[in-house]
């Protein structure tokens, strides 16, 4: 469950771009952040093609709102997911979605996680799972790992 912001209102209305990639799935924002080149747009793309829509690619614009930190796409890459070795591609776009969780790729953690490490993020505590894409399955693990660990909308 997030916490309310730090001061009472205090963050209500700003907003800041987080360096990661996002995808909407059944109504919550699955961020998913790392190095360049770790696999974020590759598993953002595996998981649109299974039903997510497109928020942010390498970048997500989060805003405090009530109870929820709101993910949307900044206006500056808006619809555009980069395809490694094709380009920039137009796709529609998810906005206003209540961040859920952040795949944190590259980061290793347990085989069966127990406890789920959070961050806080404008006053926010978004549980946030280290994830390694490989090639068994990413896109189905994510889902998984959104529907497991994930806040509630």
């Amino acid at each position: 469950m997030p916490s309310a912001p730090t001061a009472s209102g205090d963050l209500m209305g700003e907003s800041m771009v987080m360096q990661a990639s996002a995808v909407a799935i059944d109504g919550r924002a699955l961020l998913i952040e790392g190095e360049p080149g770790s696999g974020k747009s590759s598993l953002a793309l595996a998981l649109i093609d299974r039903g997510a829509q497109l928020i942010g690619d390498d970048g997500v614009t989060l805003t405090p709102a009530g109870e929820n930190l709101i993910a949307s796409p900044p206006p500056n890459i808006e619809g555009l997911l980069e395809v490694r070795g094709v380009g920039l591609v137009e796709m529609p776009v998810a906005k206003g979605t209540p961040v859920a969780l952040i795949l944190a790729l590259g980061a290793h953690g347990e085989r069966l996680p127990q406890r789920i490490p959070t961050r806080t993020i404008m006053g926010y505590d978004i549980p946030c799972l280290p994830f390694e894409p490989g090639a068994i399955a990413p896109a189905q693990r994510a889902r998984w790992a959104l529907k497991t660990h994930g806040l509630a909308k």
